[in-house]
């Protein structure tokens, strides 16, 4: 299938590099804009089915743009931003703004180095021509500041535990989730498909959504009441038992389903160490990691949940997952958080009884 993909970049040599690694795929026709102005008169003349945008413009630059095009007339956009913390940051708003994909600024010197999760830029940008986008809010603008008042928490966890994957699509859909959350809501451990040098600044980013603790994920944490852990890019991550508390291993493992961080990862050590004390939800997602992963879940007594279509930017992962048997519910994005917050209480509660059986 034929596409044709806009690229905005005041960079002359960026502009060239990534037109040859588009034009590996020779269905993608490529349109070229070095600022925002240009860039709209390009998509009022040629209306492009993606857009890769850089985010360090001049004049209006490409977060502005961004915003406008998604407010008024969306069109899927693909990212590149720089390894630098303050781009790290802009592109974790750029992905809240609507963005479908941030990948690294590559090093000029080759096409080839133009990568994310092992994808090349052409993969990259047909994926995101299928991606479904809606109009922005303006409530994604908007932090949900929320006082926190410290928990007493104990020395170990042994309760129910939320773990959750995502990708294409999943900031938002995790953010949501997050927001859904109470403060006192059980450890909470998840995937995000995202290059490593982004995954601190969008974590320190949902911090500021939910009234739990976010931040990114080191290893041997432990897991606690009110904590969410986001996996590092670049590592994988899973749930472990260490004495009388679960904890998270953080680790440099081969990637998993085609990713590292891998959702698989994750959630078959859920099933392992927790069994039925798990509670998983795969959102949208390109492809099928996690797929597998909550099949192993549910089949060992986990409630498994996967965003139905209408909500998802890409119904990959959890069509995946549903399609395998791996979902005990089909829920929209909206209900999610709620729904696996009330499952982990019965959880608690089974516990509770099993406890009380006991004596």
């Amino acid at each position: 299938m034929s596409l044709r993909a806009l690229i905005v970049d005041d960079s002359a040599v960026a502009r060239e590099v990534l037109t040859i690694a588009l034009r590996q795929d020779p269905q993608i026709e490529v349109v070229t804009a070095p600022n925002a102005t240009i860039a709209s008169d390009k998509i009022r003349h040629h209306r492009p089915d993606v857009v890769v945008l850089d985010i360090e413009l001049p004049g209006v630059n490409g977060l502005a743009f961004l915003e406008r095009m998604m407010a008024e007339d969306p069109i899927p956009t693909v990212v590149c931003s720089s390894l630098a913390q303050p781009g790290a940051i802009t592109a974790v708003r750029a992905l809240e703004l609507g963005a479908i994909e941030v990948i690294e600024k590559p090093s000029f010197d080759s096409a080839s180095t133009v990568l994310s999760g092992g994808r090349m830029l052409h993969q990259i940008v047909r994926d995101a021509a299928g991606a479904r986008v809606r109009r922005a809010t303006p409530s994604l603008a908007t932090p949900l500041k929320r006082a926190r008042a410290p928990l007493a928490g104990g020395p170990s966890w042994h309760g129910p535990v939320i773990v959750v994957g995502a990708s294409t699509g999943g900031t938002e859909a995790i953010r949501m989730l997050l927001s859904a959350l109470p403060q006192d809501a059980p450890p909470t451990v998840i995937v995000q498909h995202m290059p490593a040098a982004f995954t601190s600044a969008f974590a320190s980013r949902m911090n500021t959504f939910t009234a739990m603790e976010v931040r990114e994920a080191r290893d041997g944490d432990a897991l606690r009441q009110g904590l969410a852990l986001i996996a590092p890019g670049g590592l994988q991550i899973e749930i472990a038992h260490r004495v009388s508390t679960d904890i998270v291993r953080v680790f440099d493992g081969d990637p998993v389903s085609g990713h590292r961080p891998s959702v698989d990862v994750l959630f078959r050590s859920a099933a392992k160490t927790l069994g039925r004390r798990a509670v998983g939800a795969l959102l949208t997602g390109m492809g099928a990691d996690g797929a597998e992963g909550l099949l192993r879940m549910r089949a060992q007594g986990a409630h498994t949940i996967a965003q139905n279509e209408r909500t998802c930017v890409v119904f990959g992962m959890p069509k995946e997952a549903i399609a395998r048997g791996g979902a005990v519910e089909v829920l929209p994005l909206e209900q999610i958080g709620a729904t696996a917050l009330h499952a982990a209480k019965r959880v608690d509660l089974a516990s509770s009884r099993t406890a009380s059986g006991a004596r």
